[in-house]
């Protein structure tokens, strides 16, 4: 008989993953300050191929299945804070040409971030079994929140410079993790795996048809959301270049938090329509609806402003909400002593396939007009929704 849930859990770990996932596009939102406004695909990937790196480090090594969750989290937190920002400003400070060093810290906040949102996933999933998807689904509107705040300290204003913004978003990721070593411990559905045996990663793949469902739509979902993510100031910009009326940097990050931002809201809603329907249709719907909405974005860039935005909040809403629906079916479909590992695996490979997105759309918006370079984000929801479509599944609680 498994122990009272205390109602602390799930806010705490929505708020410290809020808090930890602030330092993903913290760069990003400064990479004007930094002296790299002309890289920000490469500070963009520099974060993703540390993820890749940590995640598939913790994957080998069992890290997320072997460990408590919340000294893995809190460590990442202080990793990520101290590369973020003091050892950033050091380099820009003491070195004569710092884009170097900057991205090597940039990839190191990516290996600090595989010990936050995988972790965080797996923290979650301890303390819940029936109504995962629907507890994920808050888990990851704290991720979005999160990659979005550090455009809300953008848009505050031209006089709060790139240094305030990396400042901010590693005290509260430091918060954040404190949070988390204090107040939630492994929960009663925690099991710790060996050092060595009780069944492979690849048996599990091979076996479990479900689970290779839930990764390759997944897998479909990411090719799209990343790359999203960190064009949406580029294609804000150009809508309105395009018009002949162009907007002011601090507007673009404030519409920029806002379609981000409102993701959260597409998290959250799935998360209680799934306790209802169950995480598949939830995901299935919400990958078709962005899958659409690539199809049409060149059609709706040639709409007036207003129609323009209205498109791009809605697509923000869908972008993202199938995110936390996919993470709980692989966390469903896994064996429970690997569940850690699988997810940690499943999230090293969904975002080595966000840098072959982002780095597309960087050459692209250089080679096709504005208006078509996000169509080709389609590819990763039409796939993702044949595969994960099929059959294989097994009943899952909710």
């Amino acid at each position: 008989m498994s122990e009272p849930r205390p109602r602390r859990i799930l806010p705490i770990i929505v708020l410290a993953q809020f808090c930890g996932t602030s330092l993903w596009f913290a760069g990003n939102a400064a990479s004007a300050d930094l002296g790299m406004g002309d890289s920000v695909a490469y500070v963009a990937s520099a974060v993703q191929l540390g993820f890749i790196v940590g995640t598939l480090c913790s994957a080998w090594l069992r890290i997320a299945d072997r460990y408590a969750a919340s000294r893995l989290f809190f460590g990442s937190c202080l990793l990520g804070a101290a590369c973020n920002y003091p050892l950033t400003m050091l380099a820009l400070a003491t070195l004569p040409q710092p884009d170097a060093a900057v991205l090597i810290l940039r990839f190191l906040v990516g290996v600090a971030l595989a010990g936050i949102y995988p972790v965080g996933i797996r923290a979650a999933a301890s303390w819940f079994q029936a109504g995962l998807g629907h507890a994920l689904g808050f888990l990851t509107g704290a991720l979005v929140l999160g990659t979005s705040f550090p455009h809300l300290m953008r848009a505050l204003g031209a006089r709060i410079d790139g240094s305030l913004v990396l400042a901010s978003a590693s005290a509260i990721a430091v918060l954040g993790g404190a949070a988390m070593l204090a107040w939630v411990p492994d929960g009663p559905y925690a099991r710790r795996a060996p050092s060595s045996g009780g069944g492979t990663l690849a048996q599990a793949w091979r076996s479990l048809p479900g689970l290779r469902a839930a990764a390759i739509g997944y897998f479909g979902h990411m090719w799209e959301l990343y790359a999203f993510w960190t064009f949406v100031p580029f294609y804000v910009a150009a809508h309105a270049a395009a018009l002949g009326a162009p907007m002011a940097a601090p507007t673009v990050s404030l519409w920029a938090f806002a379609i981000i931002g409102l993701g959260a809201l597409g998290c959250v809603g799935g998360g209680f329509v799934s306790r209802r329907l169950g995480s598949r249709p939830v995901a299935l719907t919400q990958l078709s609806l962005s899958g659409l909405c690539c199809v049409l974005s060149p059609l709706c860039f040639a709409l007036p402003t207003p129609a323009f935005l209205a498109f791009l909040l809605f697509w923000g809403i869908v972008v993202v909400g199938d995110s936390p629906q996919f993470a709980a079916l692989v966390a469903q479909e896994s064996p429970p002593a690997q569940v850690g590992s699988i997810v940690t695996l499943v999230n090293a490979i969904g975002f080595a396939i966000t840098v072959v997105s982002i780095q597309l759309l960087d050459a692209l918006a250089g080679a096709l007009p504005a208006p078509y370079v996000m169509a080709v984000l389609a590819a990763g929801p039409i796939i993702g929704v044949a595969w994960a479509g099929a059959g294989g599944w097994r009943p899952a609680p909710r």
